[in-house]
């Protein structure tokens, strides 16, 4: 009897936990941003609009300025249902989601617009599907910006300036040998060790867009920054499919619909912040030097040689280039 009644307790518990995970969830989102970046924001404006959806039942809960890891760390605990969601550069997921490399292999997209129409469409969509069998429900493509260049001592005025410099990295093969290419010798490392790194000459170097470049205080300690573009590579904004099979169709269709909307959301924030950043950092006194992009997209063909070489992914590259 008193095995009975403990397994009734215990079906009991369950049923009403699950009862209030239907009523009332709050949904972890993780960002390595602080508040007041366009990711951070844009996933606060997604969170209002389930809120307002589910008549409050659903909201989402942002935790910026890597409170519950770096995206390495972070995207393992989605993948295991600790963290709900995540927002994360799309290079930390090369290793675990093989499409996702494409769209980080150097000067692949022409420029933002081009970046837009491929992620938008039937292409972004079938990237965006390849996460679910690694525990991960893809949402949506947000913008990362231009990334380029910046340095410590040594401007990087030409591709010969690179030889030898050491350069923080995305924890991602692909970006090593992406460095690799150019010349430099690539450390890898969360981007919350770059700061120090570069003040304290552990590297010369890292690269990243305007606004990353300015809300970190980068350009305190690397006050060269060269404008190669080499990388368009999108954000990737993904929920736990543990979270996600937990909910019910009509509650997936709302987060779904409401992470597509935030989407234009971002890229407005995403202008505006880009902006405001290059004026600041460019009155700061930054050294910003327009290099010759052709000779660095020269030197990534042995990327393309080693990342594209099943014909899966050529087909994927090809149709990137024949977006118009």
């Amino acid at each position: 009897m008193k095995t009975a009644a403990m397994l009734s307790l215990a079906m009991g518990l369950t049923l009403g936990a699950g009862t209030a995970f239907a009523q009332e969830i709050t949904l972890r989102s993780a960002d390595i941003h602080p508040d007041g970046y366009p990711t951070v924001d844009a996933v606060k404006f997604m969170g209002e609009l389930v809120k307002e959806r589910t008549n409050g039942r659903i909201a989402i809960q942002v935790m910026n300025n890597a409170a519950l890891g770096s995206e390495k760390d972070t995207i393992e605990q989605t993948r295991f249902g600790v963290i709900d969601m995540n927002r994360v550069n799309s290079a930390p997921f090369n290793n675990l989601v093989p499409e996702t490399v494409v769209f980080g292999l150097p000067f692949l997209f022409r420029d933002t617009e081009h970046m837009h129409k491929v992620v938008d469409g039937e292409i972004g969509d079938e990237v965006l599907t390849a996460f679910e069998p690694h525990g991960l429900i893809g949402l949506a493509f947000y913008d990362s910006g231009a990334r380029s260049f910046y340095s410590t001592n040594k401007p990087i005025n030409s591709l010969a300036d690179l030889k030898g410099m050491k350069v923080r990295v995305q924890q991602s093969d692909l970006w090593i040998a992406m460095m690799e290419a150019f010349g430099a010798n690539p450390t890898p490392m969360p981007f919350g060790e770059v700061y120090s790194s570069l003040e304290t000459g552990v590297v010369d170097a890292a690269e990243n867009n305007w606004p990353s470049y300015e809300s970190s205080r980068h350009f305190e300690v690397a006050k060269n920054y060269t404008l190669t573009d080499h990388s368009l590579t999108p954000e990737i904004l993904a929920i736990s499919k543990i979270t996600w099979d937990k909910l019910t169709p009509e509650d997936q269709t709302i987060i779904r619909e409401a992470a597509k909307e935030s989407v234009g959301k971002m890229r407005e924030l995403w202008q505006a912040r880009e902006k405001a950043s290059e004026e600041k950092i460019r009155a700061s006194g930054v050294n910003v030097i327009t290099p010759n992009k052709e000779e660095f997209a020269a030197a990534m063909q042995p990327v393309y040689d080693k990342f594209v070489t099943d014909p899966k992914m050529k087909e994927l590259v090809e149709r990137v280039r024949a977006v118009k």
